[in-house]
C-alpha cells in the first residue's frame, strides 16, 4: 500500500530533502552490495570472453591444424588411364611412383531382381512415390498382400505393408539394423539392388526364399551372393605384382588410392613434394598461439583501480557519456589480475612447448626475450629446409606419431585448453562448446550461484529501504497534521478572544 506523502505544506519544512539525506546514508550498505555484484558479473563477462578464445582456438583451430592435410607436404598426381583411380598422398608417402592397373573392383555381396513392369494401364510410369500395391497392380504375377517380406541373412523378416511406397518401404530395409544392407530402386529399370554393407569374406548375402517383396520387382534368380575384392596389378620393369585388397579404398606406398573403374590400361601415380601448405599452417598456428598467448597475459597482468567502483544510476546523471565511458574502463580493468585459472593455462601452454623447445628449435621456431613471455617466433627458411629434407619428423612433432605413444604439440595444447574450460565453466558457468560471447551462462556454477545471492539481498535490503523510507514520511506525515491541528485550534483561540 503506498503511503501518502505531505511534503512540508504545513510546516514550510522540505520534508523530501530531509528525507532524502537520511536515505543516502541509509542506502550505503545497498550501494556497496549492488557495486560488489556488478564487478563481479563483469568478472563473468572477461571469464566468458577469455573462454571463447580457448574454445576457438581448440575447436576450431587446434582441430584444423591436427588434421593430416593441414601438415602434408606430399602432392598425388595421376597420369596415364585417369578414369581408373584417384589418389592423394599422406605424409606417409615415400616418393615411390606406382604404375597401377585395376584387375576387379571390391564388390560387396550383393543381388538384382529381374526387373517389373513399370508402365500403368493409363500409359503413366511407377516411381519410387508410388505405393506396393501400384506396383503389385501391374505385376499381376505377384499374389496381392495387404503385406509383403523380405529376409536378409536368416534374420527376422522385415514386413511392408502394401501402403507404403517403394521409397519408403526401402528405407526401412536400409534403417534396419540387423539386416545391414543397402537397397536401391531404379524408376527406369524397374530393379531392385540389394547389397552388403560388408566388405569381406563374412559379408555374404542371402535372401529367403519364401519372400515376397522382391518379386514385386521381378524376382531374384539367385538368392545367394558372395562378396568379391579389389584386385590391381603393380606394374614394374621385371614384371607385375598382384595385389588384393578388402575395398576399393586403400593405402599404399603412404598414397590413399581409390579405385574408380576395371581397365585394360594402367594409371600411373607420382608423389612430389611441396612445404608451401604446411608451412602456412605451422605459420598460422604460430600466430594463433601468440594472440591467445597475449590475451590470457593481458588479463593477469592488467591494471587494477580500486579507486574507480561501479557507478550509481545518480552518479550517471552527474557525468557525461564520455565521462562514464572513462569511468567504466578503469573500473572493468583488472578484474582478472593474477587470475589462478588463467596462470594455470598459461603454464600449461608453455610447458607443452618446454617439452618440445628442442625440436621446434631445431626446425626454426624459437621462444622470444623472457619479458615476452613464451612469444614464438618462425626462421622461414630453417623452417622450409627442415620441411623439404624430414617432413615427417616435423609432422610428428605437431601432430604425434600413430604408431607410437609419442604425443604432439597440438594434442598437449588441447588437453590444457580442455583443462581450462572445464574449470571456467565451473566457476563462472561458461560453455564448453560455445565461442559465442552472448552464450547464456549456467545457474549453477560457484559464480552464478554467488550472483544469486545477491540479488536476493539486494531485493530484501531495498525492501527494509523502502518501508524505512515510508514510515520516515509517516512521521513527517503525522507531524504536518499536527501541526495543523495547533495552528487551526490556535486561530480559533485568537478568534474567540477577539470577538
Amino acid at each position: 500500500m503506498t503511503t501518502l506523502r505531505v511534503s512540508g505544506i504545513v510546516s514550510g519544512i522540505d520534508t523530501d530533502s530531509i528525507v532524502k539525506q537520511m536515505m543516502t546514508a541509509k542506502r550505503m550498505p545497498l550501494d556497496k552490495l549492488t557495486q560488489r555484484k556488478q564487478v563481479m558479473e563483469w568478472q563473468r563477462d572477461n571469464y566468458r570472453e577469455i573462454n571463447s578464445k580457448l574454445v576457438d582456438f581448440k575447436t576450431n583451430k587446434l582441430t584444423a591444424y591436427d588434421k593430416s592435410s593441414a601438415m602434408n607436404t606430399q602432392t598425388a598426381v595421376v597420369t596415364g588411364d585417369t578414369t581408373a583411380l584417384k589418389a592423394e598422398a599422406t605424409a606417409d608417402a615415400n616418393g615411390v611412383s606406382m604404375d597401377i592397373q585395376v584387375v576387379q573392383l571390391a564388390k560387396s555381396a550383393t543381388a538384382e531382381t529381374a526387373g517389373a513392369s513399370m508402365v500403368k494401364a493409363d500409359g503413366t510410369r511407377i516411381t519410387s512415390n508410388s505405393t506396393l500395391a501400384d506396383l503389385q497392380a501391374i505385376n499381376t504375377g505377384v499374389t496381392a498382400s495387404n503385406t509383403y517380406t523380405i529376409t536378409v541373412n536368416n534374420g527376422v523378416p522385415i514386413e511392408l505393408s502394401k501402403d507404403l511406397s517403394i521409397s519408403e518401404a526401402i528405407s526401412k530395409i536400409n534403417n534396419t539394423t540387423d539386416a545391414n544392407v543397402t537397397a536401391k530402386f531404379d524408376e527406369v529399370t524397374g530393379k531392385l539392388t540389394i547389397a552388403s554393407k560388408t566388405y569381406s569374406s563374412s559379408g555374404t548375402l542371402t535372401l529367403g526364399a519364401g519372400d515376397t517383396f522382391q518379386n514385386l520387382f521381378g524376382g531374384v534368380t539367385d538368392p545367394i551372393s558372395t562378396y568379391e575384392p579389389a584386385k590391381i596389378k603393380v606394374l614394374g620393369s621385371s614384371g607385375s605384382t598382384d595385389l588384393t585388397f578388402a575395398t576399393n579404398s586403400f593405402k599404399l606406398n603412404g598414397v590413399q588410392l581409390t579405385l574408380l573403374s576395371q581397365t585394360t590400361t594402367s594409371a600411373k601415380v607420382t608423389t612430389t613434394t611441396d612445404p608451401a601448405k604446411a608451412l602456412e599452417s605451422i605459420k598460422s598456428f604460430v600466430s594463433d598461439y601468440n594472440n591467445l598467448l597475449s590475451a590470457l597475459n593481458t588479463k593477469v597482468s592488467e591494471e587494477r583501480y580500486t579507486d574507480y567502483t561501479p557507478l550509481s544510476d545518480d552518479q550517471k546523471k552527474e557525468m557525461t557519456d564520455t565521462q562514464i565511458e572513462a569511468w567504466e574502463t578503469k573500473a572493468k580493468s583488472g578484474l582478472l589480475k593474477n587470475d589462478d585459472i588463467l596462470k594455470s593455462t598459461l603454464t600449461s601452454m608453455r610447458s607443452a612447448l618446454t617439452d618440445k623447445l628442442g625440436q621446434l628449435s631445431a626446425i626454426g621456431i624459437t621462444t622470444g626475450k623472457y619479458y615476452e613471455n613464451g612469444k614464438l617466433y618462425i626462421d622461414e627458411d630453417k623452417l622450409k629446409q627442415a620441411l623439404s629434407d624430414n617432413p615427417q619428423q616435423v609432422t610428428t612433432i605437431f601432430q604425434g606419431s600413430s604408431g607410437s605413444s609419442t604425443t604432439g604439440l597440438f594434442d598437449s595444447l588441447s588437453t590444457g585448453m580442455t583443462n581450462a574450460i572445464e574449470k571456467l565453466s565451473t566457476k563462472a558457468g561458461t560453455s564448453k562448446y560455445s565461442s559465442d560471447l552472448t552464450a547464456a551462462f549456467k545457474s549453477d556454477s560457484v559464480m552464478g550461484k554467488e550472483l544469486s545471492d545477491y540479488t536476493t539481498r539486494i531485493l530484501n535490503l531495498q525492501n527494509q529501504l523502502n518501508d524505512y523510507e515510508d514510515n520516515l514520511y509517516k512521521r513527517f506525515t503525522a507531524m504536518e497534521t499536527a501541526i495543523s491541528k495547533y495552528n487551526s485550534q490556535s486561530s480559533s483561540l485568537t478568534s474567540y478572544l477577539n470577538s
